[in-house]
């Protein structure tokens, strides 16, 4: 067995294991104002990961998956599938870009306190090597740089089992005060 088989089983173990919670849990969709209240991102974040408040919908539409949140950083796993293809043959650049762009807000989102959100201002990808659904799984690791009071940057990569990585990308994203409910 080499290094990248072992790493992509491992992988699919990981989310199969993550996706059990998430799915036994409400599923996607958004969590009410009184499950996330007085939370800070990465408490907000974990609750998602323990299947407590629901996922993004889009992680489904698009077939990746939460895999690790901690302060700082987000991981996200996602299958390359044929109905990710573009008319060339590869996998739609924005496909890529959103799970980058999923990595790179949760780490952000991961260093709020409660009461503070984020909003993404910019985001720059690069695109590095083609990737298909030969490449049976990626992932997306994101990690603040940088968290003020009004903006915060961070970047990601997206890479395979092997190693080999398909994209990169940075963020800025404008850091606000959550307006009171009423």
């Amino acid at each position: 067995m080499t290094q990248a088989t072992s790493q992509l089983d491992a992988w699919i173990a990981e989310e199969q294991k993550i996706t059990g919670r998430l799915e036994a849990g409400p599923g996607p969709g958004l969590a009410r104002p009184d499950q996330i209240a007085g939370k800070t991102g990465l408490e907000i974040m974990q609750a998602m990961l323990n299947g407590d408040i629901p996922y993004a919908a889009i992680a489904k539409t698009l077939d990746f998956t939460i895999i690790e949140a901690r302060l700082g950083v987000a991981i996200f796993q996602g299958t390359p599938l044929p109905q990710h293809l573009n008319p060339l043959g590869t996998i739609h650049g924005g496909w890529v870009a959103t799970m980058l762009d999923s990595a790179l807000g949760c780490s952000v989102h991961t260093m709020m306190p409660p009461g503070r959100a984020y909003t993404t201002a910019e985001l720059g990808v690069n695109y590095v090597k083609g990737l298909t659904p030969k490449v049976q799984r990626v992932r997306a690791e994101g990690k603040v740089i940088h968290c003020g009071k009004q903006l915060a940057t961070a970047e990601a990569r997206l890479y395979g089992p092997d190693g080999t990585l398909y994209a990169h990308a940075t963020t800025t994203c404008l850091v606000f005060e959550v307006p009171a409910a009423r």
